[in-house]
This record gives C-alpha cells, sequence and structure tokens, in this order.
C-alpha cells in the first residue's frame, strides 16, 4: 500500500526490491512525519513543539562498522585503510536481501532529496526509512526539490536504512550487528543496526566526497559563511571543534555548517540543514542554535529532558556528551537562501587541542597551510564516537578521513591549487586547552574565539605585528581587538613553563610521526621540501 504527501509512486517500491505487505510513505512533510513517529513510539515533543529521540547503544558514528564494496570500478581509486575497509560484493549482496526483507515486513518512510545546492554538482539522493523520525532527519539535513522535480525523480543513489536489523557477524563480514556499507557501482547505501542519525548524512558525504574530485571540486569538511561584502570564508574541522558555532555569526550569512565544494564557481553547501552539538548549550553562549533547539520541526538527538515539563536539560551528560540537534538551514535568520557563494578568501582550520599547546590563533603560510591540512590534527572530543569516554589527540587528515575515500594527496592537491588560485589566507585556530593540558587547563573561552576570527576575517590581524611559534613556526600575532594578550602565546598561559616546553616537544613529534605516513605514497605537491620543512 502506498501514501503519498505529494505524489504516488506506482510500481517504484518494487523496484527498489521492497514487496510484500509494506506500506510506504513517499515525501511527506514535517507535520506529517512527526505525527507518524508519535503514533509509533519513536519519540516525544519537547515543552517548545521540537521532537526529541533517544538513539540508544549508538550516540555517535561507529567507524570501525564502516565498509566500502570492493569492485572492479572502483577499487584502485580507493584509498584503503582503517577508515575505508573492504567488503565483498557477495557479502553486501547478502546484506542487502536481509535489509530488503526487513523492510518489506515494515512501514517505510520514503523522503527525495538533494545533496549539493548548485545544481551542476548535486546529487539526486533516495532515502528510505523504517521510521518516521529518520526520514524527518533526511528532510531536514538534505536540500528538497522542487515539486515538480518529485514528479519523475531519478535518484543517482539510494540509502536503505533499517536500525533494528542486526548483522550476522560471522556471515555477513561485518565487526558487530552494526553495519554501513557503500556500493559505489550500484549507488547504494545500506545502514543498519544503529539509530544514530548522523550515519545517513556521512554516508552521503563519503559519496560525494568520492564523486566530485574527479570535476574539479574539493569535498570538505567545513563550515563556511560570507560577510556584507561578500567575501566568504571555509572552517575546516572535525565534530567538537566548532565548525557549527563558529560560522553561525548574526553578522555573517551562514552558507552551511558542515559539508561543502569549493568548484569553479566558488563554494556551495552539500546540505540543506544543519546538525548541531548541544552539550552544555545556552543561549547566551550560542543563540541561534538554542533558539533552534526550541523550534517546531527540528530534532533532537539524546539529550536528557524532564518526563514532567518536556524541557531540556542542555548540561546533562548522562546519555552523551553527543547530543545533537537537527534543522533545516532555513530556519537559521541569517541564512543563504542559494547554500552557494564566491572564492573563499580566508581558510579556518579549526583544532582541539587536548595538549594546550597550539596558540588560539596562527597565521599559515601556504605550505604550512598543506602541511596542516594532510596532518588534520584535532582532539576526539567525548562522545562523538562508540567507546570514546574523553578527549584523545589525533590526525585525521583532510580534518575528516573517515569519510575520504580517495588517497589524501586528491584533496590536498586541490586544496593547494584553489589556494594559490585565489590568493586565500589561512589560519590556524585552537578551540581546544589553554592554561595546561585537558585535566590541568581549561577550554579556550568562545567569545575569544569569536573575537580573533572576526579580526582575521575584517583584516586587522593581517595588518599587526606577528612573531614565530618557536616550535611550529606558525606566525602568532602580537595583540587581537577583545583578546587579552597573555591569551594569544600559549607558553604565557601555562604556570609551568618547563611542562609546556616538553608538552610542545611531545606534540611536534606526533605531528611528525603522522607525516610519514605520506611521504613513500604522496604526490609531487606533497614531497614538495618546502612542505616538508613547514613541519
Amino acid at each position: 500500500m502506498e501514501h503519498s504527501g505529494q505524489h504516488l509512486r506506482t510500481g517504484e517500491l518494487q523496484a527498489l526490491g521492497i514487496t510484500g505487505g509494506a506500506t510506504a510513505y513517499w515525501n511527506l512533510g514535517t507535520a506529517e512525519l512527526i505525527e507518524h513517529a508519535c503514533r509509533r513510539g519513536e519519540g516525544q515533543l519537547t515543552a517548545a513543539g521540537a521532537f526529541i529521540a533517544l538513539t540508544g547503544e549508538h550516540s555517535g558514528r561507529s567507524p570501525n562498522d564502516r565498509f566500502i564494496v570492493k569492485e572492479p570500478t572502483s577499487e584502485n581509486d580507493i584509498w584503503w585503510s582503517a577508515t575505508n575497509k573492504p567488503i565483498s560484493t557477495a557479502q553486501f549482496d547478502g546484506l542487502h536481501r536481509k535489509i530488503l526483507d526487513h523492510l518489506s515486513k515494515a512501514e517505510v518512510f520514503i523522503q527525495d532529496c538533494y545533496c549539493g545546492a548548485e545544481p551542476a554538482n548535486r546529487l539526486a539522493v533516495r532515502v528510505v526509512t523504517e521510521n518516521a523520525w529518520h526520514n524527518l532527519f533526511a528532510r531536514n539535513m538534505f536540500i528538497q526539490p522542487p515539486d515538480q522535480a518529485l514528479a519523475d525523480f531519478k535518484p543517482g543513489f539510494t540509502v536503505l536504512q533499517a536500525p533494528s536489523l542486526v548483522a550476522d557477524p560471522g556471515l555477513d563480514g561485518t565487526t558487530s550487528g552494526t553495519f554501513i556499507v557503500v556500493n559505489l557501482a550500484k549507488k547504494m547505501i545500506i545502514i543498519g543496526g544503529s539509530a544514530y542519525a548522523g550515519e545517513i548524512k556521512k554516508s552521503i558525504f563519503s559519496v560525494m566526497n568520492y564523486l566530485v574530485p574527479e570535476r574539479g571540486v574539493l569535498p570538505m569538511h567545513c563550515s563556511a559563511n560570507v560577510g556584507a561584502d561578500g567575501t566568504s570564508a571555509i572552517f575546516f574541522g572535525l565534530s567538537g571543534t566548532g565548525k557549527t558555532t563558529l560560522s553561525a555569526d548574526s553578522s555573517r550569512t551562514l552558507i552551511g555548517d558542515d559539508e561543502h565544494g569549493w568548484g569553479d564557481n566558488g563554494v556551495f553547501n552539500f546540505e540543506g540543514g544543519c546538525y548541531a552539538k548541544t552539550i552544555n548549550l545556552t543561549h547566551e553562549a550560542e543563540p541561534e542554535i538554542y533558539d533552534l533547539c526550541h523550534t517546531f520541526g527540528s530534532i533532537i538527538e539524546n539529550v536528557k529532558m524532564d518526563p514532567h515539563s518536556r524541557e531540556l536539560d542542555f548540561f546533562d551528560k548522562s546519555l552523551t556528551e553527543n547530543g545533537r540537534v537537527s534543522y533545516g538551514i532555513d530556519k537559521v535568520p541569517n541564512a543563504s537562501a542559494t547554500g552557494m557563494a564566491g572564492h573563499p578568501s580566508h581558510i579556518i582550520m579549526l583544532t582541539c587541542d587536548a595538549f594546550g599547546v597550539l596558540p588560539p590563533i596562527s597565521q599559515l603560510t601556504p605550505d604550512q597551510a598543506m602541511y596542516h591540512f594532510m596532518s588534520g590534527y584535532t582532539a576526539k572530543v567525548a562522545g562523538t564516537e562508540r567507546g570514546l569516554k574523553e578527549p584523545t589527540a589525533t590526525f585525521s587528515t583532510c580534518f575528516g578521513a573517515p569519510f575520504m575515500p580517495r588517497h589524501p594527496s586528491v584533496y590536498a592537491e586541490l586544496l593547494g591549487t584553489k589556494m594559490a588560485q585565489q590568493n586565500a589566507k589561512c589560519w590556524l585556530v585552537n578551540t581546544g586547552w589553554s592554561g595546561g593540558a585537558y585535566g590541568t587547563g581549561a577550554r579556550m573561552k568562545i567569545a575569544h574565539t569569536r573575537a580573533m576570527i572576526n579580526a582575521a576575517l575584517d583584516g586587522r590581524l593581517t595588518g599587526g605585528t606577528f612573531t614565530a611559534d618557536p616550535f611550529f613556526g606558525v606566525l602568532v600575532p602580537d595583540s587581537c581587538p577583545d583578546v587579552p594578550t597573555e591569551v594569544l602565546t600559549p607558553k604565557n598561559t601555562w604556570a609551568d613553563k618547563q611542562a609546556y616546553d616538553k608538552q610542545a616537544r611531545h606534540l611536534t613529534t606526533l605531528f611528525e610521526d603522522n607525516f610519514k605516513q605520506f611521504e613513500a605514497t604522496a604526490t609531487r605537491r606533497v614531497k614538495d621540501a618546502a612542505i616538508r620543512a613547514a613541519a
């Protein structure tokens, strides 16, 4: 039986392989999906009318359960590694049959949408879920086609998601009951065993990261905004480093908060929504995100709620530190209507330094920018991945290694080329610890970070004086408006100066050891002596 918010899709359900007694709901709107989610007991409404869901065991991504099918059309282009693990076509086919059989016995919700605001570089995506709220997540996070486009929508990729379906590792070739499998040849993604909604959007991001480099487009794990003067900026960074928070600036127009492409015409958003962290969220620090947590149509994930008042407690960490809110970007007061902007003049690389060593802001030479992009240093913040209990220092190349199917040098060369063409300035910003390492020091104040970034974007920092950091060689501004001078030089914030020097030497060693992995397989650009010297 088929139900539709807009169009009947006779025969297309069977074309997907979903048969039997399945009831399908096609392209339902926000209110309808929330009604179904409440009817099915998938979650509740908060006092303000947002929908809240708990994802159970999985409150973050499951990187060890992500696979790419090893098949002839793509296997030579994949960087096979711990983050891009192979699975056979036979094992995929077995899991595919299981998920089709599972969905054929259930209600299913189907959302047709786009990934990519620029028409020439967008991907048509069909998302099939067994829960209504996950379909609402897809509707929030991707771009909605106009009604006329839905009538004859042809997906370029299909996502089948069934959280209640668990794999058999011994039979299916998975590492656990959870699986996220990308099949580039069949243009399909299958997800099971996890209710964490972020797996849906990140799997499509991985697909885009495979597809668009061949068109000369750099896919980026970044947020982006644009000033009144038309000058755009991009913010690289892993989860928890501040991409969403720092790009949500009321004085600038938001292009997007997580995933973008940089093509011949400039920057464009891959998504149609935002997926922001909510831990310790306050109206004072992040008013826009706070307000959108209290808006109808927003989805709250894994945040503690009072069962009687239905008020949210963003400071309660008993469920996870990776509480999230999903909302359509059209709900953001200063969001771009097109999701596109011109070429960026400024590149911000965000890092959450758990050692408390890196300066809060520093300017990078082009070669240093390439080096830090390849390194992708940060700290994984508690809760963003399963089993992570405290921040842990890590290197994630291109600030998004789990989502980059191709070799890092492919993305690094694209970044270097585009930076050179546009003469873009690059800044390394530490949103992590100051005055000591994690456990001793304190997290950087958001107000200070915002002031430093604003000064970089409007040119006030560029015109000042700088001092080279003795360990990394990056240029640290000697002063910054609205920021105490002693904060700018990290060693000054440590009570024990010798302890700082020891930590700094340790961190430089970690950088050097990490970069060795690229020297054997890197391209000419990465082997360049100037880039190696930037270490």
